[in-house]
């Protein structure tokens, strides 16, 4: 692989992102609850203070858990919550050790169908349909992994120019996009909920009226 990136916003944790795929897997794994830069930053420290160059599923599969938690706990740490995401992580890479030889890339190497990607993708540790999703509209992208149907396997996050998530950014105009899409979001997601309750809450006061 030899793609720019620009998820990290900073050239080396991106350049790693552009030529790994387990680099850009964990990245999407760590995109939560957390800015978006820092997530995808993790997998350059990860391997920095692993002194590699890049990520090694067996190495991480094997890594003493508690002292794999306090590598990602350094500061600055990778991720607000390093305990809970090193041992995502860790999962994460048991899991390609063992089905997929701990190569992420077979994840996705001749698959035939954007719906056999995304069912490969959802069976991965940490990955629900969502982010599952996301992940296969960056394959398509931004990575060149089209099978047939992909972008209808990855549902709103597939069609062109629609700047919902990370696979939408290639820089930092599109960054404040997908960045403002997601505040309008969570505004709407809120204005819901306040409104429910407000039902909810009415014949109640009737009633005692």
């Amino acid at each position: 692989m030899d793609i720019t990136m620009r998820l990290a916003q900073q050239p080396e944790a991106d350049e790693l992102l552009g030529r790994s795929p387990l680099a850009a897997l964990v990245g999407m794994l760590l995109d939560q609850q957390v800015p978006m830069e820092w997530a995808f930053s993790g997998p350059y420290t990860i391997a920095r203070r692993m002194g590699a160059d890049d990520l090694d599923a067996q190495a991480i599969a094997a890594a003493d858990p508690e002292a794999f938690a306090a590598l990602l706990s350094e500061k600055p740490a990778v991720h607000r919550y390093p305990g809970s995401m090193a041992k995502r992580v860790q999962q994460l890479c048991a899991y390609l050790v063992e089905h997929y030889d701990g190569d992420a890339e077979a994840i996705w190497r001749g698959v035939g169908t954007g719906q056999e990607l995304l069912k490969r993708l959802r069976e991965l540790p940490g990955f629900g349909e969502q982010k599952a999703q996301i992940f296969l509209a960056l394959l398509g992208k931004q990575l060149g992994v089209r099978p047939k149907g992909w972008r209808e396997a990855a549902g709103g996050y597939g069609p062109a120019n629609v700047y919902r998530s990370a696979a939408d950014i290639t820089g930092p105009e599109s960054l404040a996009k997908v960045r403002a899409h997601k505040q309008e979001m969570k505004a709407a997601a809120k204005a819901s909920k306040t409104a429910k309750t407000a039902t909810a809450e009415q014949p109640a006061k009737t009633r005692k009226g």
